[in-house]
């Protein structure tokens, strides 16, 4: 049986959706050491918190930053890493640039981006499903129901 662990709610939905993300700076310029570092994670973390995500873990070597991210499945991923990526990019600018003018265009990070699923394995899901239609029948007494489409 499939164990489900961190489960989180909405009005109408009960999910599990995590994404492993990784994201450079323009140009893959080593940049984020130090105090840097710290200060893009810790705005990251503030603007998912504002998105209703979590960052669950995460680690910036010198040239890119990865994190393991929850995001609500009314989000999709491109708009929450469209908005980190943005919001992260004026904060870093006002924080670290010396210069006092306004610059209309504030790029930190490069445009692409990596993201992976994470979660149970696709054997273990059938696994689970196989298993439900027979738990299903012994409990309930009724014929099994199937919906292979391998037939």
């Amino acid at each position: 049986m499939l164990i489900m662990r961190s489960l989180q709610s909405q009005s109408h939905a009960v999910y599990d959706c995590k994404y492993h993300i990784v994201i450079v700076p323009k140009y893959r310029k080593k940049i984020l050491y130090g105090n840097v570092r710290v200060l893009i994670g810790t705005m990251l973390k503030e603007l998912a918190r504002q998105k209703e995500c979590e960052i669950l873990e995460g680690g910036a070597p010198p040239d890119h930053i990865h994190f393991l991210i929850s995001i609500p499945p009314k989000y999709s991923v491109a708009c929450i890493v469209g908005f980190l990526k943005g919001k992260s990019a004026i904060k870093a600018h006002n924080t670290f640039c010396k210069k006092s003018r306004v610059i209309a265009q504030k790029s930190l990070w490069a445009r692409g981006y990596f993201v992976s699923t994470v979660g149970a394995d696709e054997d273990t899901i059938r696994k689970y499903v196989q298993n439900q239609i027979e738990e299903d029948r012994t409990q309930d007494g009724n014929p099994k129901l199937d919906l292979s489409w391998d037939q």
